[in-house]
């Protein structure tokens, strides 16, 4: 599904994000992506989506080499690929439901579409009774939900989520962890980028470990150890 061959990342002489990095993910697998500030992590979600491309090596999405891509074909790959931020990032002057339904009105989807999808999304996420509070009504956790509602209306292949803990409490971080995997066990693929070590240790998933942007360690059902 997602291939990472031989990609290396370097802006100068001095500032090597990734050396050749190798992996892989499976449809469906539930991954987190570890590392001190400065790893790599945020170098390869970057690569993944397009944002950059590498110095060298392949990026495989699917039927997509990312780093080939022309900016058409780009944001079709986008639209397979949800991502939460550790910030929310929902408009202020929007209401829950018009923060969903606007990624789907910037593509220009009917609104038929738009009234199916979007109670669908605030179901699963448990915000049907907080579609038409605007952010700053939302609790932290709230606005975290409404943020995943947001990269799940598309319903695309994977979710990156970016620290979405970062900024929560552990109340909030465990319903977040148990929404995402919710989301993965009705099909979508995660990869959680955390600096949680509670997190990562908890749920005995596959996690790639990276260290001045090498991978360190890559163990199913394994643990956030620091180098």
């Amino acid at each position: 599904m997602i291939s990472f061959q031989n990609v290396s990342k370097v802006y100068n002489d001095r500032s090597v994000a990734l050396e050749n990095i190798n992996f892989s993910v499976k449809p469906n697998e539930f991954i987190s992506l570890v590392g001190r500030n400065g790893a790599g992590k945020s170098t390869i979600i970057k690569l993944l989506i397009g944002e950059d491309r590498p110095t060298k090596g392949r990026i495989v999405f699917g039927p997509y080499e990312v780093n080939k891509l022309s900016p058409k074909d780009l944001s079709m790959l986008r639209r397979q690929i949800g991502i939460v931020f550790q910030d929310f990032r929902l408009l202020p002057m929007k209401n829950t439901y018009e923060n969903i339904a606007f990624a789907l009105e910037v593509e220009g989807r009917p609104q038929s579409e738009i009234n199916q999808y979007v109670p669908q999304v605030l179901d699963m996420v448990g915000l049907s009774h907080r579609a038409y509070n605007f952010p700053h009504e939302l609790s932290g956790g709230e606005k975290q939900r409404a943020a995943i509602a947001r990269a799940m209306i598309h319903r695309p292949a994977v979710i990156v989520a970016d620290e979405p803990t970062g900024n929560l409490d552990p109340i909030n971080t465990a319903e977040i962890l148990k929404l995402l995997l919710k989301i993965n066990e009705l099909g979508t693929t995660v990869i959680l980028v955390t600096h949680n070590k509670d997190i990562v240790n908890s749920i005995e998933r596959r996690v790639i470990s990276l260290d001045n942007g090498k991978i360190i360690r890559d163990e199913e059902k394994g643990k956030y150890i620091l180098a």
